[in-house]
């Protein structure tokens, strides 16, 4: 349990063990959500991970599924196309109130990247947004990577999804989409880039630069 800085009552952070079914996430998301417009309970920050899979946004197209045949593919309410889901992957989802704050679903992504940002600061790693690119950036050696997908749902003003950030997932698994319907441009992990972390320390970071963001 944290608070975060407008100490949100009962606002609860969460952190699951193992890998949590795609079909688990999403009940609970709504649950969750139902719960907070009732007044019932505060905000949540979930981390877990999925098994492999692959899951289409509301602006997803068919062309940009490679691989249907490779994982389960999931349709959900979330923007954004196509993305991969899969162990050794930090999924963060964002159940938040943003009548608590601005009435701003832009500011919201916008608070979402920086708290990755924030957070791959912690391991010396340069994170950037990219201008018609939704998501977390990185360069290497003249080239962009993506490190990091975002992708929100919203009713009533409250969130849920979020984060998806390659801590050291199987980057192969992205070969079987085009991943954010973003051609041109490859996806690279923590690890990849020589940053061997565990996924408790990108936890403990995550849970640092929380309240600095929101």
């Amino acid at each position: 349990m944290i608070s975060d800085s407008l100490s949100v009552p009962s606002f609860e952070w969460r952190v699951s063990q193992g890998l949590v079914p795609y079909e688990e996430a999403l009940a609970v998301m709504e649950a969750r959500v139902n719960a907070v417009l009732a007044g019932e309970v505060g905000e949540l920050i979930w981390l877990l991970e999925h098994p492999p899979l692959y899951t289409a946004g509301t602006s997803s197209s068919a062309q940009e599924l490679i691989d249907a045949a490779r994982f389960p593919v999931y349709q959900t309410g979330r923007g954004g196309k196509h993305t991969y889901h899969g162990p050794r992957q930090r999924i963060v989802y964002a159940v938040m109130d943003l009548t608590r704050r601005d009435h701003d679903l832009r500011a919201h992504v916008w608070r979402l990247e920086e708290w990755v940002i924030r957070t791959l600061a912690e391991f010396g790693v340069t994170g950037e947004r990219r201008k018609g690119r939704v998501g977390v950036w990185v360069m290497t050696d003249g080239r962009d990577q993506k490190i990091a997908a975002l992708g929100v749902r919203a009713r009533r003003w409250v969130t849920s999804h979020g984060v998806a950030l390659n801590v050291n997932p199987d980057l192969s698994h992205f070969a079987g989409i085009v991943p954010c319907g973003i051609t041109g441009y490859s996806v690279t992990s923590l690890h990849a880039l020589g940053v061997c972390v565990t996924m408790a320390e990108v936890d403990a970071a995550f849970q640092k630069h929380f309240a600095g963001v929101f």
